[in-house]
């Protein structure tokens, strides 16, 4: 195996060289969509005009000299919970369904003034919530690598596309794992930043205290290359931190000689599956040759992630999604009477794991058990956070694997939601942390499914993470093992 080409930085050199145009660039990605996603369903929304106008301006710009972004004529998708001006932006639920917002998201605006080519919106589980994307009201999304298996979720479309070659990068949000989780199960590299570094203007709240924006791409340096376009402070989003955004992709140059990794030994064992169980092997392999230093590190409140993210963040949860109410906007069912008509909008317009969400959430927030369970809940994140402060005293990173199976198969885990939140046990301690986390590719199992490694960092150090996921990329890195492939097409 090889690193895999930085797709986008060769194509945004390109059409800067004018070597390729944008609107050819723009044209091979629709017509790849049109080809395939009738196959994965990673698209709710393919914005084909909007597309090739905005490839169509970055090569006029070019033709009259002037200046080029770094991203000039890169073919992005848009997770479907980030807002888009005039751009259907559904949350994949019935209950948004046609709403067309009148502004962009940060992340968005910022993704446009670098010459990126929107090419439209991905599939994902309704409002966020879930990790295989089945629980779109508009249907699940195939793994590209596997069409009998999940992407990932919830941005198991966003994932998908890149994965199959339909975009060169696309953002999605990650509140739990829901960059990584997809990341390792599509092969791919994904970037949940540190909360606070991306503004979550424009995103669709799910969890206020967790949300945050981050990139799918082929390549660890393309990655690199998107997170310095969207990180920066915003004053529309007050939790947004002024910092300055480093030179990612100059970290990804570094060599990883004298870093020192913090393998959290009881994660990498809890794993049954012994080829994840190898891929980690081989990770640490890796970066003992790449001259990196070991060192054994523990979280012990890790345990405790699901029980905690499963109190806050349906506590949020419960509270933000009161705003779909059939009054203002989205989905309204007429009844003569209010009450009635808020009620069966919302029966009508939100699929089951959503309710479940917010009614676990309610009752958490609810007179007599607030202390009990959110309160509490808020505390033990407290030591989930202390736990990495102790654990960076000796290491720079922490790795873990990212998820403790390959992709699993539709329908195996819907009727055990346990089982379904259990797919994220090591992607949440960060997640409650607000810490960056990253998952690379690292190998393939024997039926050909992809395996990530998760890298944790001190927050707001995300040019470390480059650096030691582009050593692993470097010796682990899926090269031209690419799943569109698994389409049948090797062009």
């Amino acid at each position: 195996m090889s690193a895999p080409r930085s797709i986008v930085v060769q194509t945004a050199e390109a059409v800067r060289k004018g070597e390729r145009t944008a609107v050819e660039v723009c044209e091979e990605s629709l017509a790849r969509i049109e080809r395939h996603d009738g196959a994965l369903n990673a698209f709710l929304y393919v914005d084909r005009e909007g597309a090739l106008e905005a490839a169509r301006r970055v090569d006029e710009a070019r033709a009259k000299g002037e200046p080029l972004g770094p991203l000039a004529g890169v073919t992005i998708a848009i997770k479907d919970n980030l807002c888009t001006r005039g751009v259907p932006t559904s949350c994949a639920s019935k209950i948004l369904e046609g709403w067309r917002p009148p502004y962009d998201a940060d992340s968005v605006e910022r993704l446009r003034a670098a010459g990126a080519v929107l090419v439209g919106k991905t599939n994902l589980d309704e409002f966020a919530m879930g990790s295989s994307t089945e629980n779109s009201a508009f249907g699940p999304v195939k793994n590209p690598w596997d069409l009998s298996r999940v992407p990932g979720g919830s941005s198991g479309g966003s994932a998908a596309a890149v994965a199959a070659g339909l975009s060169q990068a696309s953002l999605g949000s990650d509140t739990g794992g829901s960059v990584r989780q997809p990341g390792a199960f599509c092969g791919v590299t994904a970037v949940k930043p540190t909360y606070g570094r991306v503004s979550r203007y424009g995103l669709i709240a799910f969890a206020s205290s967790l949300d945050q924006v981050g990139p799918f791409t082929k390549s660890v340096r393309d990655a690199a290359r998107l997170m310095e376009v969207i990180a920066g402070h915003d004053p529309r989003d007050a939790t947004s931190l002024e910092r300055e955004v480093p030179r990612y992709e100059a970290a990804c140059d570094e060599p990883a000689k004298g870093l020192r990794v913090g393998v959290v030994r009881s994660q990498v064992e809890a794993v049954e599956d012994a080829e994840v169980r190898a891929a980690m092997d081989a990770t640490l392999d890796a970066l003992r040759d790449a001259g990196a230093t070991l060192v054994d590190v523990e979280l012990p409140h890790a345990k405790y992630a699901v029980s905690v993210y499963y109190l806050v963040a349906t506590a949020e949860a419960s509270s933000n999604l009161a705003r779909f109410d059939g009054v203002r906007y989205g989905l309204r069912v007429s009844r003569d009477d209010l009450v009635e008509m808020v009620e069966e909008t919302r029966a009508q317009g939100f699929g089951p794991e959503v309710k479940r969400r917010i009614m676990l959430g309610t009752y958490a927030l609810s007179a007599g058990y607030y202390d009990a369970f959110y309160l509490k809940a808020q505390k033990v994140r407290t030591l989930i956070r202390r736990d990495y402060d102790a654990a960076f005293e000796v290491c720079d990173v922490v790795l873990s694997p990212t998820t403790p199976t390959p992709a699993f198969e539709f329908g195996a885990r819907t009727h055990d939601p346990l089982a379904m939140y259990l797919a994220d046990i090591f992607t949440l301690p960060p997640s409650l942390a607000g810490l960056p986390a990253f998952s690379t590719p690292c190998g393939l199992t024997k039926g050909g499914l992809p395996v990530g490694v998760q890298l944790t960092g001190r927050p707001f150090d995300e040019a470390t993470l480059f650096r030691a996921s582009a050593a692993i990329e470097a010796r682990l890195g899926l090269g031209e093992h690419e799943a569109r492939a698994f389409l049948g097409d090797k062009a």
